[in-house]
């Protein structure tokens, strides 16, 4: 989530005081006085000697060898930029609006109407809303199966309320100073995750909701959770709903994803924050330091906090724990105020933040188990969690963002080594491989002399002086460094980097690519190796400053273990507007893109089996030349490219320029959009893209749609994209790689 949220979040809570990279020059450029249009003229594509990493402890990190690339080519025609009120896709190709805000997951519920809306109780039965997230299960006899593409479920997050408006009837309650109930519930229901059964036709391809599926559910912010992993208990997760501190209610600003190669989902819950307000006034200085480094800062402008509960909250999720009075109903309004009282820790609402931020685990499969919150994980604005590469007897790693300015890349690697045995074995496995290990977060060198790029991984653990000796935050435990993880990483003196979003990992080499979305706040001064660009941008006569466009960056753990403790590193591609002609230079243009792949701000992020990497945009920077996008790429290895300077002086090692037969333009959203979420079936015939809070009238004004509803509300929606001709998914000039994973 890069720019469109209900409140300010856009700034930097990392006081930490960790340098970053020596700061060089202090260089204004403008590159919009070079460049007012975009013109043909693709990068020469061209090999440059490898780039190599050392560490601190002469680890041997040479790159392994670049692997020869592929004789694979991306040929479907590239999407021109506009910014219409459309959904584009390829020639040859169809989009379908399958599942859209309001829409029903059970037959007796009527379709969304923009003028009779439906009540917020009903929305633990109906698409919640800014759908991000997503990924598709293939299923056989109602379990698990990577190679089923016929039918399956799609489980998707649902990330926050964009526009209240557009969710409650012309009159409400958003400005009042009390919120009504029914309005309260509609948003907190309309939050968390969907899980659809989908079927596919063998034929056409074309995609449906089976709405009669006991498997449809849809998991809220009210959704009982069960609290595992090393924090389960502590007291920091204790409250008046959960004075044991083993479990919660409700998933919060789900955003980013992943899956788990046992066949469950994993839901991240990012910018938590918005939701709470504080009260400060019994909170001891240590909580205080904590709420402010998580951006727990004031007021909410959600106020669930001033919801009065009534009868009808008693249809809720929170029935599914037993807890039916009224009393415990309005707790579950009075937890989004952080407050302390003159009771203990079991009897007010002190901790109530330290419930969210985390992973959560959902079986798609298993409707009667609760979700389960891995506290193992560690505790900040998750974006995004990608498992490694599931090898039999090497243990797994999950790569996390961190989405925020200033903040930090992690891991998490599991003590317990991978067993195909457990496919399919739901929560078990989670606790086996998720609830034991070590968690780290990632520091960055670039060493200029020698051109070499390397990274180590700092374990987060209470036992390291730099952490129990911290003088800025008091840490009691190690579950106080992983509800604080912030705030540890801060101590260890991790790398700041451009605000971490999504991740993912190659599925031929296990090279791990994390989009680093933009920055306002990066300067000249503070540029580094890994985040090298400071410049001015003008939109519509304003500037734009800082690191406007974003980059990703990849990087290869040592011996390609996910055990190892250190890394070599590269930046895969900056994002830029396009070369305007042939000789006339974008000085920020660093990955030589032209008109055919030009983008900024890259997000949501994913491969498939084939090794395709999808790149989607959050973006507000370009956005007066382009809707948001996606783009296919064919990103080769890392130390493919050379060393690269920016308009600052700082130099960075890049990954090779592509032209546009190794990455390219898919498709472009409804103007004042996000495309978000991005999975395919294991045939590649079907491939799924969420539209986040588009403008105008979409999806109304499509032409082609599963979904029902009535009304020219906008609405954030999912949609099916398949080739008329029945083909893979970008399969026209593609030879998958015959050495995959």
């Amino acid at each position: 989530m890069t720019d469109f949220t209900p409140f300010n979040d856009d700034y930097d809570s990392n006081n930490s005081g960790n340098a970053e990279f020596t700061a060089l020059f202090n260089k204004k450029i403008t590159r919009r006085d070079l460049i007012t249009k975009t013109a043909g003229g693709a990068a020469a594509l061209t090999l440059a000697a490898s780039v190599s990493g050392c560490s601190d402890d002469d680890t041997d990190n040479s790159i392994p060898p670049v692997e020869p690339t592929p004789e694979s080519a991306l040929e479907f025609s590239p999407v021109a930029k506009n910014i219409k009120n459309e959904f584009t896709v390829p020639e040859g190709y169809e989009a379908r609006v399958l599942y859209a805000l309001g829409d029903p997951i059970a037959p007796a519920l009527d379709e969304w109407d923009d003028s009779n809306i439906p009540l917020g109780a009903s929305f633990t039965l109906r698409s919640g809303e800014c759908h991000d997230g997503m990924t598709f299960f293939g299923m056989k006899n109602s379990k698990y199966s990577a190679s089923a593409a016929d039918t399956g479920l799609l489980v998707m997050n649902h990330e926050y309320i964009n526009d209240q408006e557009i969710l409650h009837p012309a009159i409400n309650t958003i400005d009042a100073a009390v919120r009504s109930e029914d309005e309260t519930l509609r948003e907190i229901n309309c939050h968390g995750v969907s899980v659809i059964s989908i079927q596919k036709n063998p034929s056409t391809q074309s995609v449906t909701v089976d709405k009669n599926s006991y498997l449809n559910r849809r998991i809220t912010a009210a959704t009982p959770m069960d609290i595992r992993g090393p924090v389960k208990g502590n007291v920091l997760l204790q409250n008046r709903l959960s004075p044991e501190g083993s479990f919660s209610f409700g998933t919060i600003n789900n955003c980013g994803n992943g899956y788990t190669p046992w066949g469950t989902y994993l839901t991240t819950e990012e910018n938590f924050n918005q939701y709470f307000s504080r009260d400060d006034a019994k909170q001891s200085d240590n909580k205080k330091v904590a709420l402010a480094r998580y951006k727990i800062a004031g007021n909410s402008s959600y106020k669930w906090h001033t919801a009065i509960a009534t009868e009808a909250s008693l249809s809720t999720d929170i029935r599914d724990h037993g807890k039916v009075s009224l009393a415990n109903v309005q707790d579950l309004y009075e937890r989004w105020l952080v407050k302390a009282t003159d009771a203990t820790a079991q009897e007010d609402f002190r901790n109530s933040d330290n419930t969210f931020g985390w992973i959560v685990e959902i079986d798609p499969f298993n409707g009667t188990a609760r979700p389960v919150k891995r506290t193992a994980l560690g505790r900040f604005a998750h974006e995004d969690c990608r498992a490694s590469r599931a090898i039999t007897g090497q243990p797994l790693a999950f790569y996390m963002g961190d989405d925020s300015q200033g903040e930090y890349i992690y891991k998490f690697v599991s003590d317990a080594k991978w067993d195909p045995a457990d496919i399919n074995k739901g929560y078990s496995a989670g606790d086996k491989y998720m609830d034991h290990g070590k968690l780290y977060v990632a520091k960055f060198h670039f060493d200029e002399a020698a051109q070499k790029a390397s990274g180590e991984w700092l374990e987060l653990n209470i036992s390291n002086p730099l952490i129990s000796g911290y003088s800025k935050y008091i840490f009691a435990d190690q579950a106080d460094v992983l509800v604080n993880a912030r705030l540890a990483a801060d101590a260890l003196g991790a790398t700041k980097m451009d605000r971490p979003e999504w991740v993912a990992v190659n599925p031929h080499n296990g090279e791990v690519y994390v989009t680093l979305t933009n920055n306002s706040s990066r300067t000249a001064e503070t540029t580094d190796a890994a985040n090298p660009r400071s410049y001015i941008d003008q939109k519509a006569g304003k500037d734009q400053k800082g690191n406007v466009n974003g980059h990703i960056i990849r990087f290869r753990e040592n011996a390609d273990t996910v055990t190892a403790s250190t890394f070599v590193w590269d930046i895969f591609l900056f994002g830029a507007q396009a070369l305007n002609d042939a000789d006339q230079a974008n000085p920020e243009n660093l990955s030589k893109l032209n008109q055919h792949n030009d983008f900024s701000s890259p997000d949501g992020m994913w491969f498939d089996p084939r090794g395709v990497l999808w790149i989607q945009t959050d973006d507000g920077a370009y956005t007066d030349q382009t809707n948001c996008m996606m783009l296919a790429a064919l990103p080769g290895a890392l130390g493919d490219g050379k060393v690269e300077t920016s308009t600052t002086g700082t130099k960075t090692p890049a990954g090779l320029s592509l032209d546009d037969t190794k990455l390219r333009r898919f498709l472009t959203g409804p103007s004042g959009c996000e495309i978000t979420g991005v999975t395919m079936t294991p045939d590649y015939k079907a491939i799924f893209v969420n539209v986040q809070h588009p403008g105008g009238v979409w999806p109304s004004n499509h032409s082609n749609t599963v979904s029902g509803g009535k009304g020219t509300r906008p609405r954030s929606a999912t949609v099916a994209i398949t080739r008329k001709d029945g083909g893979e998914i970008a399969g026209e000039g593609l030879i998958t790689k015959k050495n995959a994973v």
